[in-house]
């Protein structure tokens, strides 16, 4: 085993990868770039190195050398995929915890992948690809709906749905731009949809001396925007013997291209027939390999080490077995009621369930790249965490995924897991029947109200009434118990959830000795009390909830049951008290997240109509076209292509009815 191994890479992954290198006794070497100074990874390692960025290949080698490493672990993302990454490791004398660079080339360019898999008599979805056929004549060909997507790359980034020959050229388009901004490749391919499709993938493993082995499937069907969300080993779908079949055609498309190390083969599954189609392989670690390493006992960080360091797989196929069943969440920073667009803001309050057994035999396990006190940009993949549940049957482990998503506590920005655990409970995906489309069409379902409960924002108001949130008046006479001679009188707090719509809530007496909370014409006792100076236990008509708090300028975080509501306040009446600017159909474009501006579509003086499209803007390597409310006249453009923006920037402003 290596002395020292760099991991070229951040957040989760390499916290992940460190924590198997001090298991092993490896002295683990983390590279960051200036911005992520300080970030989780850096101080779990035992040496640090700043590099200029995450992608270049020569400070990432000369970080190593320098620092005498044996190896480099590439993780996954950034330059995991990446043929050239290899060979330099290679010429500098650095083994490469991955595959050999004429294997990643193989299967890093979908087009080639698909013939070479083929060729080893894989059964391929049909399509067509460039150069050697036109799009839309492939699509004619295949029959509408089709999949367009990039040749180079993965992760879901840059793939579209067509469903009709209209919609091709604009899905052209944007896979396209995506294809080139993230792979720096904007060869794309087209494949036949499959309707109610399940993708499952088959974990396989291979060393430098012809042994090949795989350990099963997972089930990766719950996505959103083609990327997935959630994922478990095995899948409540494929049988013994269509297992068996699967992972031999695994095993046989990694010999097709010399394969050593772990990798994934990924095929599209027709959830009526069973039929099954390659369609990637990626050469590297998956986001998704902790339910594998839940199922089978095995570490495959160490195993990638260990091929990496020459050693043969120490079993063979007809050693491994498959004990329980594990489902993994991915947590990420984004909004499932606007979309699922990328969010970010501070970690002010960060609390993340234990790791180990549970009742009921169950096991927890969180890989995390977050820490307290950091903050969450846009400029990397919004994913904060994963957390990971392993039971002895199905039931079990989805049972313990949720209580453990419910233990989470993140306030200072908005993430999924709300969604997470209203997913993880309905009915069909509880009954495993489950396919790539069920987010959408269930999406009603899934995404908490826009509006924060009756009980949040009476917690909300009794904490800013009793001056936890923001820090409370420092002269006691100033705190607004609405006292009067004879009576306390009732103080009116205008609350809503930051850029939305306000409700008005009264609270009349001290809320530490007891109050009560009017919204409307529900009123209620109610009661604070304080846990240090991040936790609220606060009574409502007898009823007490838990809150964790933390204060963010004009607002208040709070946060229950993996939950976390942002509510801004003012005083009615105060100079703070008005009407949030920029309201639906008042021609104010806004931007639907942090970002940058891609493509402005747009100049003042343009007449344009309502939903025609007038920016683009990307966030962590995902595009979203913002459109014109009404139909009018640009107004203002006050960004140009290149800008960075912050959520609810303005962007335009589009006057209504107005002519050029």
């Amino acid at each position: 085993m290596f002395e020292t191994v760099l991991i070229a890479n951040r957040g989760e992954i390499a916290v992940r990868v460190i924590r198997t290198l001090r298991r092993l006794g490896v002295r683990a070497v983390a590279v960051h770039t200036a911005a992520d100074a300080g970030a989780r990874h850096t101080t779990d390692a035992d040496v640090s190195v700043e590099v200029p960025g995450y992608l270049d290949i020569e400070a990432i080698v000369a970080a190593a050398l320098a620092t005498g490493a044996q190896a480099v672990h590439p993780g996954y993302g950034f330059l995991a995929e990446n043929p050239a990454f290899a060979r330099r490791c290679a010429e500098a004398g650095l083994a490469f915890a991955g595959p050999p660079p004429e294997a990643i080339e193989a299967m890093g360019d979908k087009i080639r992948a698909k013939a070479t898999v083929a060729a080893a008599g894989v059964p391929v979805v049909p399509g067509g690809a460039e150069p050697a056929d036109d799009l839309a004549e492939a699509a004619a060909r295949v029959g509408f709906p089709v999949l367009v997507k990039p040749s180079a790359g993965g992760g879901g980034k840059g793939m579209v749905v067509v469903r009709e020959a209209a919609e091709l050229p604009g899905a052209v388009e944007s896979a396209r731009r995506t294809a080139r901004a993230a792979f720096g490749d904007g060869t794309l391919l087209i494949e036949r949809f499959v309707e109610n499709p399940r993708h499952i993938e088959i974990q396989i493993l291979a060393d430098g001396h012809g042994g090949a082995v795989h350990l099963g499937e997972r089930e990766c069907s719950l996505q959103r925007r083609h990327q997935k969300i959630i994922e478990e080993a095995p899948s409540p779908f494929l049988t013994p013997q269509v297992r068996e079949r699967m992972g031999g055609a695994a095993v046989e498309a990694a010999r097709a291209v010399g394969y050593a190390g772990a990798g994934t083969v990924e095929f599209i599954v027709d959830g009526t027939t069973g039929e099954y189609h390659f369609m990637e392989m990626n050469t590297r670690l998956q986001v998704e390999h902790p339910v594998t390493e839940l199922v089978t006992g095995l570490d495959l960080v160490e195993l990638q080490l260990r091929v990496a360091a020459g050693e043969p797989l120490p079993f063979g196929q007809d050693e491994v077995r498959l004990t329980g069943h594990a489902v993994e969440a991915r947590v990420y920073a984004e909004d499932p009621a606007r979309s699922f667009l990328p969010t970010g803001g501070p970690l002010l309050v960060l609390r993340e369930p234990d790791s180990g057994a549970r009742g009921d035999h169950a096991t927890v396990r969180v890989d995390s790249g977050i820490a307290e006190g950091g903050v969450v940009g846009g400029g990397f993949d919004p994913m904060l965490s994963k957390v990971i549940a392993w039971a002895p049957d199905r039931a079990g482990a989805l049972r313990a995924l949720s209580d453990a998503l419910a233990e989470t506590v993140i306030l200072g920005l908005t993430t999924n897991i709300p969604f997470l655990r209203a997913l993880l409970t309905h009915p069909e995906v509880r009954a495993g029947t489950l396919d790539t489309g069920l987010v959408e069409r269930r999406l009603a379902d899934l995404v908490p109200p826009a509006v924060p409960p009756r009980d949040v924002l009476a917690a909300a108001a009794l904490a800013f009434h009793d001056g936890l949130a923001p820090a409370g008046p420092a002269d006691p006479w100033q705190v607004p118990d609405g006292w009067r001679v004879g009576e306390h009188a009732w103080t009116t707090w205008r609350l809503a959830p930051r850029g939305g719509d306000t409700t008005r809530v009264e609270v009349r007496g001290v809320p530490r000795s007891g109050a009560a909370v009017r919204i409307g014409d529900w009123t209620a006792a109610a009661r604070l009390d304080t846990r240090g100076d991040r936790e609220a236990l606060v009574t409502l008509d007898g009823v007490a909830r838990r809150y964790s708090l933390a204060a963010d300028g004009d607002s208040v975080w709070l946060g229950a049951g993996g939950a976390a509501w942002n509510v801004a306040r003012h005083l009615l009446g105060d100079p703070g008290d008005r009407e949030r600017q920029g309201g639906a159909g008042d021609g104010v474009v806004r931007s639907p997240m942090p970002g940058t501006v891609l493509v402005v579509k747009a100049a003042p003086g343009d007449t344009v109509a309502e939903g025609q499209p007038l920016l683009i803007v990307e966030a962590m390597k995902m595009e979203h076209t913002v459109t014109a409310p009404v139909g009018g006249v640009v107004t203002e453009l006050p960004v140009r292509a290149g800008a960075q923006v912050e959520m609810d920037a303005v962007l335009a402003v589009v006057k209504e009815g107005e002519q050029a």
